[in-house]
């Protein structure tokens, strides 16, 4: 159904049938990303939320004309349920930096990256702003009241109560009731993104470019400061968070007068907003919803109240108090083998090009599947990948992949003893193939069951053809 959608849709704009459309992985909304191939190629989204879709279309359409760099929208559906958009490409910053989050310390090049991202973050706020209709936002026209008590109430109900953790609910309050003050002082002119992160930003020739907005209204400009500096897992150092800072507000001085140690005491605010905030969406996502990623990622954002509670928060006693908990509760700490060997291993097509190491490490090892059996030629695997037992049997049953299999084991066998030993945190391996459906599938598979069987090491297997991941 979903697709069909998508057919007719990308049918009337391209003025011909797409020649394939590939869903891509999802991330923590209920809409559904599809590639779609063809002499025009573009991204489909299906979205269960009218009132939502719309919104993001009106908010696109609006920062496109105004010159921001976001996805240019191509057609939507009468009901607005399917739309076609500028395919931006599949690197995010937030995968462009995952060395630098890895190790807690980020190289030149990546920290220019995120420069150039926080730069533009005062023309979105200031720009996007400009003769917008923000009637037209989804769910609320701007941060008030009620937004400030839905997001407080989802850290109290979906993360805190959800902790086990035993607090005085009137305290709390009381302190809620002070920070939405101290949140909703002065005028709000400008445009606020509301999920300014690393993910929602795509990599294009190294440039960025902007998506999932649709949840902005007008608001203050210190909500998407927090939420880009202190987003959970980046783990910025303080004195990258300052030099980032330095950067926004150099921009913004270019649109509003402004004082940075003024400006510096209210974003506190701001912070401890966002980090409440990012921990009921985690307590949502992850307890309620069970998606592992959020669960996971509870651990970072606990981490990262060492550096809030340093910021001077004397008007939040009890919040304090209540995070300090937080802090040395057992379920929360980061796991034990957060500093192990990662060894990262891909399946791919050579018809795409072979995978880019984001860590700025050069690639590791790739091997070639390509003179191995293909069971893509005999019509009972052909819509089957290496992940199906059939063709795991088909291939286990050659001579010849058992060889190559010993072989290209042995040479990362001694990679990963070596990395070990000189305390390297990252390995990466791919295997490649004609189409990346069943050879490299299969093989990358095989050595992740190999090396966990012998090895104290983090596996990520990513199979970029069929846009799945393990961890």
């Amino acid at each position: 159904m979903e697709t069909t959608i998508l057919q007719r849709l990308y049918h009337f704009w391209a003025g011909q049938d797409p020649e394939k459309i590939t869903m891509l992985q999802g991330a923590g909304s209920n809409r559904q990303y599809y590639r779609i191939e063809g002499t025009m190629p573009a991204i489909g989204v299906i979205g269960p939320s009218r009132e939502e879709n719309i919104a993001f279309i009106y908010l696109a359409q609006h920062f496109y004309e105004k010159g921001l760099p976001v996805p240019e929208m191509y057609a939507y559906s009468g009901n607005a349920i399917g739309y076609l958009q500028e395919d931006l490409g599949d690197t995010s910053l937030f995968d462009a930096i995952q060395n630098g989050r890895e190790r807690a310390q980020y190289s030149a090049e990546e920290e220019e990256l995120l420069c150039k991202a926080i730069r533009w973050l005062p023309k979105i706020q200031h720009l996007g702003a400009e003769d917008l209709d923000f009637t037209k936002c989804y769910p609320q026209a701007e941060f008030d009241r009620r937004t400030v008590q839905w997001d407080l109430n989802y850290f109290k109900y979906c993360f805190l109560k959800a902790s086990g953790i035993n607090f005085r609910e009137d305290y709390l309050e009381n302190e809620f009731d002070t920070l939405t003050q101290k949140l909703l002082r002065g005028k709000m002119d400008t445009f606020m993104y509301r999920d300014f992160q690393s993910r929602n930003i795509m990599l294009r020739e190294g440039e960025p470019y902007f998506i999932d907005f649709q949840g902005g209204r007008r608001g203050p400009v210190y909500y998407d400061v927090a939420s880009f500096l202190w987003q959970a897992k980046a783990r910025f150092p303080q004195d990258l968070k300052e030099r980032l800072l330095a950067a926004y507000l150099k921009e913004l001085a270019k649109y509003r007068r402004i004082h940075p140690k003024d400006f510096k005491a209210r974003l506190r605010h701001f912070i401890l907003f966002r980090t409440l905030q990012t921990l009921g969406t985690y307590g949502f996502r992850g307890y309620f919803e069970q998606k592992t990623h959020f669960i996971q990622s509870i651990p970072y954002a606990i981490a990262n109240l060492k550096e809030v509670l340093a910021l001077h928060l004397e008007e939040y006693p009890y919040i304090c108090k209540i995070l300090k908990e937080l802090m040395v509760m057992d379920k929360f700490q980061l796991p034990a083998n957060d500093k192990k060997l990662r060894v990262v291993i891909t399946s791919f097509s050579y018809k795409r090009g072979i995978p880019a190491d984001l860590s700025g490490n050069g690639g590791g090892f790739v091997f070639d599947c390509r003179a191995l059996p293909n069971p893509g030629r005999y019509p009972e695997y052909a819509a089957l990948t290496g992940l199906d037992q059939p063709v795991a049997n088909f291939l286990h049953a050659c001579p010849e992949v058992k060889s190559f299999l010993q072989n290209s084991f042995q040479l990362v066998e001694a990679s990963v003893k070596r990395y070990i030993e000189r305390g390297f945190n990252r390995l990466m391996v791919s295997f490649g193939c004609t189409g990346g459906q069943h050879r490299s599938v299969f093989c990358a598979q095989e050595l992740a069951k190999y090396l966990r069987d012998r090895y104290s090491v983090n596996i990520d297997i990513l199979h970029r053809e069929q846009n799945t991941e393990e961890n």
